[in-house]
């Protein structure tokens, strides 16, 4: 385990890491702990009362961030004809089909996002072993698997990002800007945020569902939210 570097030390003495904050004072602390040397990245973890286990408890899907996320995201596109046209016209980065596929399953994975046609589906399913662990496989549950991929790519290059429970302990973690964002931007994606998860809770889900939510910075320590004031 790699031990914390002297700008994270010094960062935890500056606040008291149990402390529960309001969303707002929760955003500012996190950005003002952020003081590597580059941009970091401000992202909020959120643990939620579901069992990912369970096919109608998973949380999956993406939100439009309108701030935007202040990341040059690169997006492959798997069409064909006019889609294919489109897509480029929307500022797809990677465009084909046959050929795209053998750029990836050569070792191409300069993306961050993947979006196919469904008719692209059979083969780019071929793509699974590569894509699948990297969680860049296109599924229709995240708008990645559609005819309109001109718009999908617009979306995604303008701050729809993805966000997904995990396997172990129901947690999503999803990146809401950069410590250069002023707070109330971040704060309007923060919102964006909670308000998406909140809009897609299973149905099934019993007791609490926002159990835990933090923010930090890439290098920073995690500031605990207030979820009573959420």
């Amino acid at each position: 385990m790699t031990k914390p570097g002297k700008r994270y030390r010094d960062a935890v003495r500056r606040y008291d890491s149990e402390q529960l904050h309001g969303p707002s004072e929760a955003v500012e602390l996190a950005k003002s702990l952020a003081t590597a040397r580059f941009d970091e990245t401000i992202e909020v973890a959120v643990q939620l009362g579901v069992d990912p286990r369970k096919a109608d408890q998973q949380v999956r899907g993406t939100v439009s961030l309108p701030a935007g996320t202040g990341k040059q995201v690169r997006v492959a596109v798997f069409a064909t004809g006019d889609a294919a046209a489109e897509a480029r016209a929307a500022g797809a980065d990677r465009v084909g089909a046959d050929d795209l596929i053998a750029e990836v399953q050569g070792g191409m994975l300069d993306f961050d996002v993947a979006i196919a046609t469904p008719d692209q589906m059979a083969q780019v399913a071929r793509l699974g072993r590569t894509l699948g662990p990297r969680g860049l496989m296109p599924n229709p549950k995240t708008g990645t698997v559609t005819t309109d991929v001109g718009r999908a790519v617009a979306e995604f290059k303008a701050g729809r990002v993805e966000y997904r429970t995990e396997r172990q302990g129901a947690n999503v973690h999803v990146p809401i800007g950069r410590a250069s964002f002023s707070a109330d931007a971040l704060m309007t994606n923060f919102r964006a945020l909670l308000d998406e998860l909140q809009r897609v809770k299973p149905a099934s889900s019993k007791g609490r569902y926002l159990k835990r939510v933090s923010v930090s910075s890439t290098m920073g320590p995690g500031v605990k939210v207030d979820t009573t004031r959420v």
